[in-house]
């Protein structure tokens, strides 16, 4: 089967459309030897990116794992779609769902709305035998209808799958969770790793110790786990002898549990790895288009002959998957953090806008709860060392403890500010704080027309612009 003549013909035949492998890391923000991370080694994920197309500038829309899946398979930003937070994680059908467990007020609040669709169900109705491995954590669980909610051994689970759509003679969607690169990682004080801590190189906003070089190779040594799984994925499929008809899509689903990470709006909490590998077209390719995981859904529909989603955000990326590196997707990525379902008062309401060049932040309501993740401070039942050192060389890393502080302000007396402005061609690690900058100024105002453009075109009504900027 030729899948590069499939995908021009607009509608395909059930019975030739390609399969599709989406593969899922949790916590993982760009950090592959192929992207050029210090310190580590991952041949899988490499040998994947080299067979496919490689986006470099990929964004989560919301940076917190279940919000983040809904976005992916909705094609719809989190205050549309209505999940904005992690829900209850319920893998199995909902057909054995307990009257207790339905009764959950998270899982009752926490959900994507009735009127919005999602791509299991569009794959459902068009005839796709569908899987998911280890953990759905979205909400309804009726608007996920898989076929199989797999537990089984990794290394079998693929190869079980696979074999199980063959035997139904259906083309097949599997969506394949490594949660490796989630906290905890492997401890090294216990178990030794390969990553070595003086070889790594740390974002600029962390506090350069040995524990937090400990930290961040800790999370590394995960990485390199979870690659382990991803080979394995990979090798199924080979073995199966589906390669050439299939589109294997790999990617995060949020930036690690650090300061400025997951559950926060900075480079280090939006940025992900995303590649798409289509048989017959291009490969090896470092795209520079600024895409989303809302395109997610809408590219697996396009390649595949389906129709789109309505009203989806997100765009097809096939543009981008003929070989050329700089074809154009979006202008601007969007992204949102809603404190309200998990705090009191409304809590705080974070938006943020990124033009490849400016990343501006905005926040409504900056001096109200704000929600920290567990993952994101703890040591004792998640194993973060960086979040207590940060604390602990508070004088001699005044500007680390500074951005903690915005993080966490209930516990550490914050006052994250009302805007978060930055030139990230030249600070990538958005260190220098620019919204007061009179000579950008054309470009913040410019950021902030957009993202009120954008509020407004997905009627945002928890952000409401009060303040002039």
């Amino acid at each position: 089967m030729m899948l590069c003549a499939l995908t021009t013909c607009g509608q395909a035949a059930p019975a030739s459309r390609p399969n599709v492998l989406l593969i899922l890391t949790e916590d993982q923000g760009p950090h592959f030897s192929y992207a050029g991370t210090p310190g580590i080694l991952t041949p899988n994920m490499d040998a994947l990116a080299a067979s496919g197309v490689y986006f470099q500038n990929a964004f989560v829309a919301y940076p917190v794992c279940s919000a983040s899946k809904a976005a992916i398979l909705t094609g719809r930003c989190s205050h549309v779609n209505g999940l904005q937070n992690n829900t209850e994680n319920y893998h199995k059908p909902a057909s054995q769902l307990t009257p207790a467990e339905v009764a959950s007020s998270t899982y009752r609040k926490l959900r994507v709305r009735d009127g919005i669709p999602t791509l299991i169900e569009k794959l459902h109705d068009a005839g796709y035998y569908q899987g998911v491995t280890h953990k759905l954590h979205v909400a309804p669980v009726e608007k996920f209808p898989y076929d199989e909610f797999l537990v089984q051994p990794r290394e079998k689970s693929a190869t079980d799958f696979i074999k199980n759509a063959g035997k139904a003679g259906k083309p097949w969607f599997l969506l394949y969770n490594i949660s490796d690169s989630h906290r905890k990682y492997p401890d090294s004080d216990k178990t030794p790793i390969r990553v070595k801590p003086s070889e790594v190189k740390l974002p600029a906003f962390l506090p350069d110790t040995p524990v937090v070089r400990k930290d961040w190779a800790e999370y590394l040594a995960a990485i390199e786990a979870t690659d382990v799984y991803v080979g394995q994925a990979l090798a199924a499929l080979k073995a199966s002898g589906q390669e050439e008809e299939t589109i294997v899509l790999f990617l995060g689903d949020h930036g690690p549990s650090f300061n400025r990470g997951k559950m926060n709006l900075n480079d280090l909490g939006l940025r992900i790895p995303l590649v798409v590998r289509v048989p017959g077209m291009g490969h090896g390719v470092r795209a520079k288009s600024l895409v989303s995981e809302l395109d997610i859904t809408p590219t697996i529909l396009d390649l595949i002959g389906l129709p789109p989603l309505p009203e989806a955000e997100g765009l097809s990326l096939r543009p981008a998957l003929g070989g050329g590196d700089d074809v154009k997707i979006h202008d601007y990525i969007f992204a949102e953090i809603s404190h309200a379902p998990m705090t009191p008062d409304g809590g705080m309401q974070e938006r943020s806008v990124f033009d490849g060049r400016f990343h501006l932040i905005a926040r409504e309501g900056e001096n109200k709860p704000r929600q920290v993740n567990e993952d994101e401070k703890f040591w004792s039942t998640w194993g973060n060392r960086t979040y207590a050192e940060t604390v602990r060389v508070k004088d001699k890393f005044p500007e680390a403890y500074r951005f903690l502080t915005w993080m966490d302000p209930q516990s550490l007396e914050g006052h994250p500010p009302r805007f978060e402005f930055y030139h990230t061609a030249t600070d990538p690690d958005e260190m220098k704080e620019l919204s007061g900058d009179p000579v950008h100024r054309d470009d913040f105002q410019r950021l902030y027309l957009a993202l009120r453009r954008w509020s407004k075109a997905t009627n945002d009504q928890a952000m409401k612009y009060d303040k002039a900027p």
